[in-house]
This record gives C-alpha cells, structure tokens and sequence, in this order.
C-alpha cells in the first residue's frame, strides 16, 4: 500500500504544479482519522485503536475503542465505539461523564464541541474543559444549529450539515459557548471540516478531494473561496497543525503535505 501511494504521489508531482507538496506520512496501517493540534498528531486506525506521532513512528496509546479524536488547546479528547467521551489526562483515558456523542473537537479557544448521532450540538465551556480530569459528570451547554460535524479555530467555528453544505460563525464565547449567527457557505459540499490553531481551514469534498479555505483574514474571517489541493489520490479525512497538512486517503495512508 505504501509503495503504491509513493508511486502515485510521484506521477501527481510530475502532472501537477501546486502549491503544496505531499510526501508519505510515517505508517499506520488502515488509518480512518487523524488530528493535529498544540504540536501533537494523533490517528484512530480501522481496529478503532488511538495512536500518537512520537518523531516517525506511531504509538499505541490505550486498548480503549475509539472512532474519532481531537486534540488542541482543551486537550486530548476522543469519543469511543459506543459514543462515550473521553479525556486523556495523567497517561490514561478517562471516560468524562455519560453523555453520547460521536464527534469531537477540541480546537478553539479552549472550549470542545461534540455532535450526537442525531446531529444535535454540545459545547464544553473552556472552563470547563481544561479543569476537567476525568472524574465526575461534566456539564454539555446544547447548542442552536444540528450538524453532522463540527469544528472550531481561534476566529469561529465551522459545521458541515446533513445535507453537506458549509456554515460559519464568527462568535463562539469560550467561556459561555454562545455563538453569533451562521452563514452558508454555497459552493463545495464536504464530508468534513477541520480548522487549525492559527485559523486556517480544510476540508474534505464529496468527490474526495482537499480544499483549503482561502482569503481568511483578522478582517474577513470567513475567506473569499475554496482552493483544491491536487493530491492524486482520494482523500477521508484531513487537519492541519504548525505547516503540517495531515491526510488520510480512503486506501487507509497518510499523507504529510507542506508548502
């Protein structure tokens, strides 16, 4: 499989001139999810098993089942086969509380948001998400608008609804999770949306390939329009962290893109 994404990133380099330059990540066989944050990068493969980027090599972080992961400024978060959420503190998981959700995102300013399986919204106030270890129930503030994922960076979060179209909004108060107005964002359906720590934003379409959120500024936060990344190969999932754009084919690689 890795031999095979390297012969196809070659033959991509030759046909494409881009602006960003995809090589083969370090090896994680069947990976399904993968997120970056704070200088950490870790990935959920398809035996629904965590890992963590230690240099080059991936490490088996806990024998917990999880299907998807995050990890920012509130910490290590991930939520398990069943849709219980956890938290990674002190070298373990701990299960926080007994709500149910299926997504996770611990970007922002310090506050995490979970969908359910019914696309209804949560949010974790900043407060309390870093004060949390692991014991005790924590409280899930409801939020306005259902997606079916959600993600938030340092100038607003993004959500994809359940008919794949994009939203943004500007205002997410950390402290109380009240959020500003939405705006669609016509254009590109996607699968899923991940924003990075400095604000930049990704996303995977429905055809499977990368777009990058482009024209997002301290002024006009929402960007003007979307860029494909030319890869050559389908891609699942996708984040970004400190220059590293992290992604995940549907064959199962990773690929570590740079400009």
């Amino acid at each position: 499989m890795k031999v095979v994404a390297g012969v196809l990133l070659v033959l991509c380099s030759l046909a494409v001139s881009q602006a960003w330059n995809c090589t083969d990540g370090p090896r994680l066989s069947y990976a399904l999810q993968i997120d970056a944050g704070q200088g950490m990068v870790v990935a959920i493969n398809r035996y629904n098993y965590v890992y963590i980027l230690l240099r080059t090599h991936w490490y088996h972080m806990t024998y917990y089942r999880f299907k998807h992961c995050s990890v920012g400024p509130a910490g290590l978060w991930a939520v398990s086969t069943t849709d219980q959420v956890f938290k990674w503190s002190a070298g373990l998981f701990h299960q926080s509380g007994d709500k149910s959700i299926r997504q996770v995102d611990a970007g922002g300013n310090g506050q995490v948001v979970g969908v359910d399986s019914s696309d209804n919204t949560y949010c974790l106030t900043s407060t309390i998400a870093s004060a949390h270890s692991g014991v005790g129930n924590v409280s899930w503030e409801s939020l306005p608008r259902t997606m079916r994922y959600y993600s938030c960076g340092p100038y607003g979060c993004w959500g994809v609804d359940s008919s794949y179209q994009v939203y943004f909004t500007q205002g997410m108060n950390e402290t109380t999770c009240a959020t500003s107005n939405w705006i669609l964002l016509p254009g590109i359906n996607m699968t899923m949306i991940e924003v990075g720590t400095d604000g930049t934003v990704f996303g995977v379409g429905l055809d499977s390939k990368v777009y990058q959120r482009i024209g997002i500024q301290s002024s006009w936060r929402v960007g003007t329009d979307w860029s494909v990344i030319s890869v050559c190969m389908s891609a699942r999932h996708v984040s970004y962290d400190l220059g590293n754009l992290w992604i995940v084919t549907t064959s199962g690689s990773i690929l570590k893109c740079t400009q």
